[in-house]
């Protein structure tokens, strides 16, 4: 009779499953190819903001407690538009570590961004970029692994299967990054991208991490952080191209994604296939340690889609985007595809250098074209991260507009 129970409870979850996943896609405007594969009714950002709603949602309704409990304590680090003087703005950075107030502070910002910030994989560092001209936060970027697979990333640097396994050590990828209002009214997040590019974060790769033990090869890596990658969120950005300073470029695009993924999948969906996949003790459904790889969830979704008996080419939601890659060394490409070489930084700035010359280059000349900046009103962060719009009505201060 158990036996029977436990099947029956699996038929029963299986059908309920495939009908959320079902109605998931319809709701979104997705419809199918012959193939099986899904087809947008457009690629604009609002359908890719519709496409990440969902998730978005979600995200909210997991931090309820924390926009209770401890964004209250963090929301006096955020600036009013009217206290900054962008001619004072002083960016530096602060590695944050767990439990601290710096943790929440990441975590408050990282609930303003429209499309939802991921945790990362395996190896992490997160930033808080600080503006010490007036003792607020301007913005957050994370590193962590990066995708095992990238066409893009691995045809231009010419890997083997072999060289990307042995020297993928060498590579995060930039899964959140960005500036907080009114930071991001002044291309703060170009100023943000080009941190990444710093003595700082070369440093703290090769403390944190340039002496670890691959857990799947069991060999020492004597790893060295010499590229990042990073995605557009809605197809071709503005913030990474051109992005040069002092002579230097700073990230440059390296062709597109092919549209296939998991980012259109919710959390919610995810949970239930890993609890589907639970009752017939399926290593997957709990199989996401560093070593697995980032691409844990990817498989996962594979795995229940295959049980459901459904096509996997939902996977295919045909958003394409642009990559982007960050060279931190003259050499980076080189000692990726020989495994050879000494690093080379003498073009590898410092963090107070690269203030200087994007404030100077982005922020001030911003600023001057467009001072409604100084309208915004951190009081309305809530409302921001609540609805994930960064829209007129949440720009800017009700009272401010009518006096102007």
């Amino acid at each position: 009779m158990k036996k029977n129970g436990i099947v029956s409870d699996a038929l029963t979850k299986e059908a309920q499953l495939k009908r959320n996943i079902r109605r998931h896609f319809t709701n979104l405007g997705f419809k199918k190819d012959n193939e099986g594969a899904l087809v947008l009714p457009d690629n604009s950002k609002d359908t890719v903001r519709k496409l990440h709603k969902r998730q978005r949602n979600d995200k909210f309704a997991a931090n309820k407690q924390f926009m209770k409990d401890r964004f209250p304590k963090v929301v006096k680090h955020f600036a009013d538009g009217s206290e900054i003087d962008p001619s004072k703005i002083s960016l530096t950075l602060k590695l944050v570590k767990t439990g601290t107030e710096d943790a929440d502070l990441f975590r408050a910002a990282s609930l303003t961004w429209s499309v939802p910030v991921s945790s990362g994989y395996g190896r992490r560092l997160r930033y808080i970029v600080w503006d010490e001209g007036h003792n607020r936060i301007a913005g957050i970027f994370a590193l962590g692994d990066p995708v095992f697979n990238l066409s893009v990333r691995d045809n231009l640097i010419d890997w083997s299967s072999e060289d990307r396994k042995d020297r993928l050590v060498n590579i995060l990828d930039a899964y959140v990054l960005g500036a907080v209002p009114p930071y991001n009214m002044l291309l703060g997040g170009k100023a943000i991208a080009c941190m990444i590019r710093t003595r700082e974060v070369y440093d703290d790769f090769k403390e944190r991490y340039g002496k670890s033990t691959g857990i799947i090869s069991e060999k020492s890596k004597g790893a060295r952080l010499l590229s990042v990658t990073t995605t557009s969120s809605m197809g071709r950005s503005s913030v990474y191209n051109r992005l040069k300073l002092d002579g230097v470029r700073f990230f440059k695009p390296i062709g597109y994604t092919v549209g296939y993924g998991h980012f259109h999948i919710p959390d919610k969906i995810f949970s239930q296939m890993r609890d589907y996949l639970r009752v017939s003790e399926h290593p997957y459904a709990d199989k996401h340690q560093f070593g697995d790889g980032p691409n844990w969830r990817m498989r996962t979704i594979r795995v229940a889609l295959t049980a459901l008996g459904l096509n996997q080419a939902v996977m295919k939601h045909g958003i394409k985007r642009e990559v982007f890659l960050c060279n931190l060394t003259d050499n980076s490409i080189s000692c990726l595809k020989t495994g050879k070489g000494r690093p080379k930084l003498a073009n590898l700035l410092s963090a107070a250098k690269v203030s200087r010359l994007a404030v100077k280059r982005w922020m001030i000349p911003r600023a001057e074209r467009r001072p409604e900046f100084a309208l915004w009103k951190r009081k309305n962060l809530r409302l921001l991260i609540k609805n994930g719009n960064f829209n007129l009505p949440i720009l800017h201060d009700r009272e401010e507009r009518k006096k102007n």
